[in-house]
C-alpha cells in the first residue's frame, strides 16, 4: 500500500522495487451490457469517452495506524537536493517520539451499482481502519469493506448515498486481442483524476497468484493508479490496474490489469455471500511437457499431470498420481491454469465429469467438488508411498540413490516410514542437474510404477528402453512435494 508522506507528492522520488503495486486508478462498472472490443483505427480524441465515464471513477484515501520509524532515512533516492532537508527534519521529529502514528494512503476505484459498490484493489484499504471515497464532483463518503479475496488482490466496498450513483459496467476480457486501444482512469501520485491512453501490449500475463489473468499495457499507469479501471472504446471495464514493472517505481509502459472477466465472478461472490467460494479438486499438478509426454506415450503435449492425491474429492473419486487431466466439466484443459481456473469455477457440491488418460487409455471419472477455503484451512497430507525397501547405493542417469531407511528418512527431515530411493547426490553435468533434480530429492515412481530399491529402479529403465522409449518419467518428492521429471535413458 502507498503510504503518503507529509510531504506528499515528493514520495514520488522514493525507489522503488522492480514489481510493484500501482496504487490506484479508478474506474466504475455494472454488471450489464457486456460487450466486446472491436479493431478500430486510433481515435481523433478520447475527450468523449472520458466525459462519459469520468463520473464512475473514485479517488480511495485510506488511514491506519502504524508503528513510528525507527530510522531517519529521507524517502528521496542518495544524491536528491532534498535529502539533507528530509533527514534534518524527521530528525527532529522523530526524537522522544516512538509511539504509533496516523497515515494515509491513496488508491482508486469504480463503481459498479447504482446503490453504491465500489471495486479496488485489496492493497488499496489492506490494514485501514477508515476509507474515505472522493467523486469526481467533488462529493465525499465514507466506504464499509464488503469483502476482499488476497487470491486476485481484489476488494469491495460499499457506500450509503441518498442519490443514485453513475456506474460502469464490466466488459469481457477474453475478446480483447493485443493491440487494442484502451483508457486508464484514475488517481496517480495523489494528483486527482487524471486519464492515460495507450493499447493491450499482451494478454494472459501470470506475476505471482494463483489465478492471475494480467493484461499487459501501456497505458501510464502510477502509484496511486491501483484499484482504478482499464476502459474498452466501449467505455466498460476490461481490467484493474494493479501493478507496474519499473526500476524506478514510474510508468515505464508496462503495467498490469487484472482481467475483468477475474474480477466479474470475484466481486459477484463478495457481494453475495462476503467472501469468495471457489471449488476444490484436491490434487497437484503440473505441466505436461514434451518429453513428459513422450515418456508417457501420449500423442500431444497437453493437459494437467497429477502428482500427488492427498486425501480430498480427488482421491474419493478415484483420481489416482500418474493421470493427465485431459477435459474438466466439458472444458478441454491445455495447460495447469486452465485447470486451476476451470476448477475454481465449478460448482462445489456438485458431480462434474473429469476425463483423463490412464495406462493409454481416456477414462472418465465424476468427482464431486469441496471448497478451496476450507480445504486451505485445513492441513491436507501428501499420499505416501507404502514400499519396503532393501538398502543398496548405486548410480544412475547421473543419480547417486540409497534406498530410504529410518536413518535415512531422519537425515532428511522426513518421516521414519518414508519409502523411495533418496538421491545423495547429483552429477552437475548431467541432464537431472538441468532439470532441477538435486540432493535430498527422493525417488518414489519410476516409469509410473513405484520403486523400492535400486533392482526395481533399473529393471524400470531396462523396461522402458525395451519398449523403444526415449526416457523415463520418475516422481520425484522434495520435502512431501511431488513432480514428475522426464529424463533420457539412451
Amino acid at each position: 500500500m502507498f503510504y503518503r508522506p507529509s510531504f506528499g507528492a515528493l514520495a514520488a522520488l522514493r525507489p522503488a522495487p522492480r514489481l510493484m503495486l500501482a496504487l490506484g486508478l479508478g474506474l466504475a462498472v455494472t454488471f450489464n451490457q457486456v460487450g466486446s472490443a472491436q479493431a478500430l483505427g486510433a481515435p481523433e480524441s478520447f475527450a468523449d469517452l472520458a466525459e462519459q465515464i469520468s463520473p464512475s471513477v473514485v479517488n480511495i484515501t485510506t488511514t491506519a495506524m502504524v508503528a513510528a520509524p525507527t530510522d531517519g532515512a529521507p524517502m528521496v533516492p542518495k544524491g536528491s537536493p532534498f535529502e539533507e532537508f528530509f533527514k534534518d527534519f524527521m530528525d527532529q521529529n522523530q526524537q522522544g517520539n516512538n509511539e504509533p502514528q496516523r497515515s494515509e494512503a491513496l488508491g482508486s476505484g469504480f463503481v459498479i451499482s447504482a446503490d453504491g459498490y465500489i471495486v479496488t484493489n485489496n492493497h488499496v484499504i489492506e490494514g485501514a481502519d477508515q476509507i474515505e471515497i472522493e467523486f469526481f464532483g467533488g462529493q465525499k463518503l465514507e466506504a464499509k469493506l464488503v469483502g476482499t479475496d488476497l487470491k486476485t488482490d481484489i476488494a469491495l466496498l460499499k457506500v450509503e448515498s441518498p442519490e443514485a450513483l453513475p456506474f460502469v459496467a464490466f466488459g469481457d476480457s477474453d475478446a480483447m486481442r493485443v493491440g487494442d486501444w484502451v483508457m486508464a482512469m484514475g488517481n496517480p501520485l495523489g494528483q486527482g483524476f487524471s486519464v492515460s491512453a495507450g493499447i493491450i501490449s499482451a494478454r494472459g500475463r501470470e506475476l505471482e497468484g494463483t489465478y492471475d489473468d494480467f493484461l499487459q499495457t501501456d497505458a501510464a499507469i502510477n502509484k496511486g493508479n491501483s484499484g482504478g479501471p482499464l476502459f474498452n472504446m466501449d467505455g466498460q471495464v476490461i481490467g484493474v490496474n494493479t501493478a507496474i514493472l519499473s526500476p524506478t517505481g514510474g510508468s515505464i509502459g508496462i503495467g498490469f490489469s487484472m482481467a475483468s472477466n477475474v474480477v466479474s465472478k470475484v466481486t459477484g461472490q463478495l457481494k453475495e455471500f462476503g467472501e469468495t467460494r471457489r471449488g476444490w479438486l484436491g490434487v497437484k499438478i503440473q505441466e505436461v511437457t514434451p518429453d513428459v509426454a513422450e515418456a508417457m506415450e501420449l500423442s500431444v503435449a497437453r493437459g494437467a499431470l497429477i502428482t500427488d492425491v492427498p486425501e480430498g474429492p480427488a482421491k474419493e473419486a478415484g483420481l489416482l498420481a500418474g493421470d493427465v487431466i485431459m477435459s474438466f466439466n466439458d472444458v478441454e484443459i491445455g495447460e495447469v491454469r486452465d485447470l486451476t481456473r476451470t476448477v475454481a469455477d465449478s460448482p462445489i457440491g456438485e458431480a462434474v465429469p473429469v476425463l483423463v488418460m490412464r495406462d493409454g487409455a481416456e477414462v472418465t471419472i465424476d468427482v464431486t467438488l469441496g471448497r478451496r477455503e476450507e480445504a486451505e484451512a485445513t492441513d491436507v497430507q501428501p499420499a505416501a508411498a507404502t514400499v519396503p525397501e532393501e538398502p543398496k547405493t548405486a548410480e544412475v542417469l547421473g543419480l547417486t540413490v540409497i534406498p530410504m531407511t529410518a536413518e535415512v528418512a531422519k537425515s532428511l527431515n522426513l518421516a521414519a516410514d518414508s519409502k523411495g530411493l533418496a538421491i545423495t547426490h547429483v552429477d552437475p553435468a548431467s541432464e537431472a542437474a538441468t532439470k532441477g533434480v538435486g540432493p535430498g530429492d527422493v525417488i518414489v515412481e519410476a516409469g509410473q510404477q513405484q520403486v523400492q530399491s535400486v533392482t526395481d529402479l533399473q529393471a524400470r529403465i531396462d523396461e522402458a528402453k525395451a519398449a523403444g522409449r526415449k526416457s523415463i518419467l520418475l516422481l520425484v518428492r522434495r520435502e512431501g512435494d511431488p513432480r514428475f521429471v522426464a529424463l533420457a535413458i539412451e
